[in-house]
């Protein structure tokens, strides 16, 4: 098992190194850089800057730079712990990406865990209790789920919320405690404005754990093994959880892998709906403007999150299913 785990371990860290390298080429693939974003806002405000300015910074920044020398220069500063500087904010990146990603591992930590709270429980009963009026509602609830975007379904929260409490749902925090420091009274306002982003994150992949687990369970229900299970007098909730349920898990663990990364990037657009300090919109702000040390250091965070997700789904497939770690052998 150990050595399964540095395997997956090494694999991971050459992932990161690829994933950095592609991600900061592809963050350069648009004509100009943020300089030439920079002089064309300000030419649309009527202003006009000084070529030889901007020759001076874009020196200064590194910018007429070789592309392997610029990303040398990232990729070591990050190992000694500096991401750099955003063009744009003037400031280090890591200061401004600090909190958002916090708050964005915080959020979307908890959607993972509510949408496992809800699917494993609801895909279960709709397998062992097929074609009944419950089945029929966790499908329909299932295909609902999946057809609306969950910017649409943020919406209609809002919508709804104005409109029958006359109050907004934006923000994770009541305007008295936004700039306040953690006690428990901050912390109840954080979970009183937090379980809605959670929910509308968690409404999709929701769905799709109920219809996978479904579909898996009852294929194993099938299977003879759980005939011999029963004829030896178990009890059926014990046949069913100890044994068909856990093989039916396998694929659904498989999706933890991209559920984290899935996560992220489907919240961009419900995080600039609700107005949340998340990474999100700062990630598609840093994209527009083509700030290159801050996009970079979002997407790789990203990046972690996938192959950490990948990791992680791959320790608990070798733990709940033997033969993938004797396989590896």
């Amino acid at each position: 098992m150990v050595q399964f785990i540095l395997r997956r371990f090494l694999a991971m860290l050459l992932t990161l190194f690829a994933v950095s390298f592609v991600a900061f080429a592809i963050i350069q693939l648009p004509p100009g850089d943020f300089l030439t974003s920079y002089m064309a806002s300000l030419a649309a405000q009527g202003d006009q800057v000084d070529p030889r300015v901007i020759e001076n910074l874009r020196q200064q920044y590194g910018l007429g730079e070789p592309y392997l020398v610029q990303y040398w220069k990232w990729f070591t500063g990050i190992l000694q712990g500096n991401f750099g500087q955003s063009f744009e904010w003037k400031r280090p990146v890591w200061e401004l990406i600090w909190g958002r990603i916090g708050y964005s591992l915080l959020i979307e930590g908890m959607a993972v865990i509510a949408m496992w709270l809800i699917a494993l429980p609801i895909g279960v009963y709709a397998a062992v209790r097929k074609y009944s009026l419950g089945d029929y509602l966790a499908t329909i609830g299932g295909f609902i789920g999946l057809a609306i975007p969950n910017f649409l379904f943020a919406l209609i929260l809002m919508y709804l919320s104005f409109v029958w409490f006359g109050r907004t749902i934006g923000g994770l925090f009541s305007p008295g405690f936004e700039n306040a420091h953690w006690s428990l009274p901050r912390i109840w306002d954080f979970l009183q404005h937090a379980w809605i982003p959670v929910l509308v994150l968690a409404t999709a992949g929701t769905a799709e754990l109920i219809r996978i687990l479904r579909a898996n369970l009852l294929d194993e229900l099938k299977k003879p093994y759980v005939t011999t299970a029963r004829s030896k007098g178990l009890p059926e909730w014990k046949v069913i959880l100890k044994y068909p349920v856990r093989m039916a898990l396998n694929p659904l663990v498989s999706t933890i892998g991209w559920l984290l990364p899935a996560l992220v990037s489907g919240s961009v657009i419900v995080s600039v709906v609700m107005n949340l300090p998340t990474a999100g919109p700062m990630l598609l702000r840093s994209l527009t403007t083509q700030d290159m040390y801050l996009a970079g250091a979002i997407i790789l965070l990203l990046s972690v999150l996938t192959v950490i997700g990948t990791l992680i789904s791959d320790i608990l497939l070798a733990w709940i299913d033997p033969r993938i770690r004797y396989g590896s052998r």
